[in-house]
């Protein structure tokens, strides 16, 4: 069945990582995937795929008029793939007073994934090129990604809204099935957690084939693929797209006083996904 199944976070919270690992697992091979050659469409904020499915350069409209168009861009999109492909996007699931983005007729369901916001923090300061109070300013912002200023960027423009928005508005609406998954599980017991991933996915879980996407996909291997030939998706300002790959950095990184602006500002969800300081979070090996 064609469709598309959503691969959706906040960014710098394990998306790319699951995409790295459903092209391994896909592909069946007996070798990692190109990690600058992954599966699936394009994000859904591409600009050259908006421009082309819409008959009409975004740059020529107003971001009313593309806000408007976008779903109907990623309906097409969807309808003219072949089988099921999974998108990354970063957008949140619906702008506040808005429809949303995500054309639900199309849609065979999401993974969402999410990460903790002390973690995403220090990481999205390293990829933006920010300083950890920007960084931290940002996750308790509604914030939008890939604005153009001075020149075009390759993606639209995107509403995150704040970190605690952007969770609710994908994991609580019921127009699209989601699945959520915690970065941390993934760091904690990759099988299990990347066969919920498989079943949301609508792909046959195999158990030997699953340990060697997982094998395929580890930080280890992808991080050595952009050492040796870079990875397109990482920002000029950031010094390396796959940075360390683990859980637990804020508490190295952030001070008291950043600490306590992110948990002031989403200590409801924070406390949903055992985020809080001082509760307990599964954490592994890098993988």
């Amino acid at each position: 069945m064609a469709g598309i199944v959503w691969l959706a976070s906040y960014p710098k919270s394990g998306n790319t990582w699951i995409r790295v690992f459903l092209t391994n697992y896909v592909r069946n091979a007996d070798a990692p995937a190109d990690i600058n050659k992954l599966d699936g469409g394009p994000i859904a904020a591409d600009r050259r795929m908006f421009d082309d499915a819409a008959g009409v350069e975004a740059s020529e409209l107003s971001l009313a008029d593309v806000v408007a168009l976008r779903a109907d861009v990623l309906r097409d999109f969807a309808r003219t793939s072949p089988r099921t492909t999974f998108v990354k996007i970063h957008d949140a699931y619906r702008r506040p007073g808005e429809p949303s983005l995500i054309p639900a007729d199309v849609s065979l369901g999401a993974v969402y994934i999410v990460r903790n916001p002390l973690d995403v923090a220090v990481s999205f300061a390293n990829h933006e090129g920010l300083t950890l109070d920007d960084s931290v300013d940002r996750l308790c912002q509604s914030v939008t990604v890939a604005r153009s200023v001075h020149r075009l960027r390759l993606q639209l423009e995107q509403t995150l809204l704040t970190w605690s928005e952007h969770v609710i508005s994908w994991t609580e609406q019921s127009e699209v099935p989601c699945t959520t998954v915690r970065y941390e599980d993934l760091l904690a017991d990759a099988e299990q957690t990347f066969r919920v991933v498989l079943a949301e996915a609508r792909l046959p879980i195999e158990p030997e084939r699953l340990r060697r996407a997982i094998a395929f996909s580890s930080f280890d291997t992808v991080s050595r693929q952009e050492a040796t030939a870079g990875f397109r998706e990482k920002p000029l300002n950031s010094t390396a797209f796959f940075r360390r790959g683990r859980s637990g950095d804020w508490r190295d990184a952030l001070t008291s006083s950043q600490v306590a602006r992110i948990v002031d500002a989403h200590h409801d969800v924070m406390k949903r996904f055992g985020y809080l300081p001082g509760t307990s979070v599964a954490v592994g090996e890098p993988g």
